[in-house]
């Protein structure tokens, strides 16, 4: 993958590239846990919420939408 930068802003946030976010299998909503690793350096780790898990579990047993889906299909009753 390309070498990507950011800027901190004055509040303290950063964006990540969208091609780096699909790579790593991110989504908004994704909980993500901060890591310091050394100086200047930084680990992101999404965090998996056991509810979802097993919600995905039991909706793929029973042919249900998976959570992406869901988000979806809420995106579209937004607009």
């Amino acid at each position: 993958m390309p070498v990507r930068t950011t800027k901190v802003s004055r509040k303290n946030q950063v964006t990540l590239p969208v091609a780096a976010l699909h790579a790593a299998n991110v989504s908004p909503g994704d909980v993500l846990r901060v890591e310091v690793v050394a100086d200047g350096v930084f680990r992101l780790i999404r965090e998996r919420d056991p509810r979802w898990e097993a919600f995905e579990r039991l909706c793929g047993a029973g042919g249900f939408t998976t959570r992406e889906e869901l988000e979806e299909l809420r995106n579209e009753w937004e607009r």
